[in-house]
């Protein structure tokens, strides 16, 4: 849930995850006093048996804050409030998945480690009456793909006035997103989030979709996150996840590299299981993905699992990308299972 916050009184718009996992919900609140803190602010609660999350007689979830960014919509000094959802007995709910992320990165091995990631959300931008892409011919489809990725021209990009609106709206939120781009099917889009310490990466990523999604809301424009929103010929969606850590910074950093990428292979239907749903149609071998069941790694490919890019090989130390998690991926369940395989468990 998200809070806003007005001169005198100051309100706050509190952002939360509904029981599907991707629908994410909101509600406004005004309060008096600081709202920079988010440990400061006090808790809250909403009617769990109107989003699924909660059943029988007692149907309160309670909200805790846990991040705060400015408001892009109603500026001045309101704020959006992210928070995650426990049980009046202060149990997470079974779709607070941030609650045992921050377990993994509250974990003195994985600070020690200072785990960086780069996130890249891409999404398909929908007409709301027949979900179908923006820009599409209704009922038909556009020119094969080429001209589209990274593209410029009325013919090639779709909801450019969108993308724009949601990078400016991040950036004034304070947000660290680091770039947008056209993709390879139209009417898709990419933004990035990071490079972010542990957790924080995966906060940004929550609420920058939750801008986008208010930003396609005025523009009457369904957001997707399909990690496969038009079957055929015509590339998915995903949510490729950059990582390092402290030693794969350093000089020589490319043999953790290696030995991470290894660990990674040996728990890679873990992985899969835990990076989005519907992610088989997507991960086919074709459109630059690897397939579902066969983890792969290389340099500077993108057919693969793993990519390690050409720079990070030539200079023996860097990062690398995880190609496989969907566009509709949990980011807190995909950076804390990358840290947790990478850095504590012990093969």
């Amino acid at each position: 849930y998200i809070w806003r916050d007005t001169r005198p009184t100051h309100a706050m718009v509190v952002d939360k995850i509904g029981g599907s996992g991707m629908d994410i919900r909101s509600k406004a609140r005004t309060l008096s006093g600081s709202l920079n803190d988010p440990q400061k602010l006090p808790k809250w609660n909403y009617d769990g048996s109107s989003t699924g999350q909660a059943h029988g007689h007692d149907t309160e979830v309670i909200l805790y804050p846990q991040a705060t960014f400015k408001d892009p919509f109603r500026r001045g000094n309101n704020v959006l409030v992210l928070c995650d959802a426990y049980n009046p007995m202060g149990d997470p709910i079974y779709t607070n998945k941030r609650f045992e992320a921050a377990k993994i990165f509250n974990h003195p091995d994985v600070v020690a480690e200072l785990p960086w990631y780069g996130l890249e959300q891409e999404y398909t931008l929908m007409e709301k009456d027949t979900k179908w892409p923006l820009g599409w011919p209704r009922g038909g489809f556009p020119r094969p793909q080429g001209p589209y990725y990274c593209g410029v021209g009325a013919e090639k990009v779709f909801g450019r006035d969108i993308v724009d609106a949601h990078y400016n709206a991040c950036l004034y939120a304070g947000i660290n997103i680091g770039g947008v781009n056209a993709e390879v099917m139209p009417g898709q889009w990419e933004f990035q989030i990071g490079p972010s310490v542990g957790i924080t990466a995966a906060d940004e990523l929550w609420v920058a979709r939750y801008i986008l999604e208010r930003v396609a809301e005025i523009a009457g424009v369904v957001v997707s996150f399909d990690p496969k929103p038009v079957p055929g010929d015509w590339n998915g969606a995903g949510g490729h996840t950059n990582y390092s850590t402290k030693s794969m910074r350093e000089d020589g950093g490319y043999e953790a590299i290696q030995k991470a990428i290894e660990k990674l292979g040996l728990r890679h239907e873990d992985h899969i299981a835990g990076y989005g749903e519907g992610n088989e149609r997507r991960l086919t071998g074709h459109h630059e993905t690897a397939d579902i069941n066969t983890f792969s790694w290389g340099v500077a490919k993108r057919g693969v699992s793993i990519r390690v890019g050409r720079d990070t090989a030539k200079e023996g130390k860097g990062y690398f990308e995880d190609r496989r998690p969907g566009s509709n991926m949990d980011p807190y369940v995909v950076t804390s299972m990358i840290a947790e395989t990478t850095i504590l468990w012990k093969p």
